[in-house]
């Protein structure tokens, strides 16, 4: 279950902030949000993707993370900590000079973020934050690829943006991920979603 804590109006204020646990927080309008224990299954998944990205796509290890906090356009100071990161040259970069692993606002943006989905139905927080909330605090940050794996539905939605808005396409099954930013990309949803069982 997620708990708000203190209130934050900048992110520095976000990154000197230490309760003296090892508690995992996202800031989302100014408030800290503990987030709960991964899933085993979508751990495994989200490292399924990284060492894919990494062996597979030839994509060195500094430009494919996890649990890299990013800070993105909201009401109030959000910064967002997806399951994996793949970065650009440019965003990486820019991610490497800073002393703690956040991408500022006005850093360039990754090339594709991926949230592998906790159980929920729509209208639940873990449906509306992954779905809903960050789907539209990613578009608004730029990031051109927004996926998201969703065990609990046996489906992986992949997310183009356009226009400042995402268009989803969804694969299930033996599907090839079609991924406009990584077209030479050669896995199946089930492949995906098979990892985390």
């Amino acid at each position: 279950m997620t708990q708000a804590k203190s209130r934050f109006k900048t992110i520095d204020e976000y990154l000197n902030y230490d309760d003296g646990t090892n508690a995992r927080y996202e800031l989302v309008n100014g408030a800290l949000i503990e987030l709960p224990n991964e899933d085993p299954h979508n751990l495994i998944i989200a490292r399924f993707l990284l060492i894919y990205f990494v062996t597979q796509m030839g994509i060195s290890l500094e430009r494919v993370g996890d649990k890299q906090q990013i800070a993105v356009n909201s009401s109030e100071v959000t910064a967002r900590e997806p399951d994996l990161t793949v970065h650009s040259e440019a965003s990486v970069t820019a991610l490497l000079t800073q002393t703690q692993s956040l991408l500022a606002i006005n850093m360039p943006p990754p090339l594709l973020v991926i949230e592998v989905v906790s159980p929920g139905n729509p209208g639940s927080g873990n449906y509306d934050r992954d779905y809903v909330e960050k789907a539209k605090e990613y578009a608004a940050r730029g990031i051109p690829e927004y996926w998201l794996v969703d065990p609990g539905r046996r489906i992986v939605i992949v997310l183009t943006l356009e226009n400042q808005t995402y268009k989803g396409q969804e694969f299930r099954g033996n599907d090839a991920i079609a991924s406009p930013t990584f077209p030479s990309l050669r896995l199946t949803a089930e492949q995906i979603l098979a990892a985390g069982q």
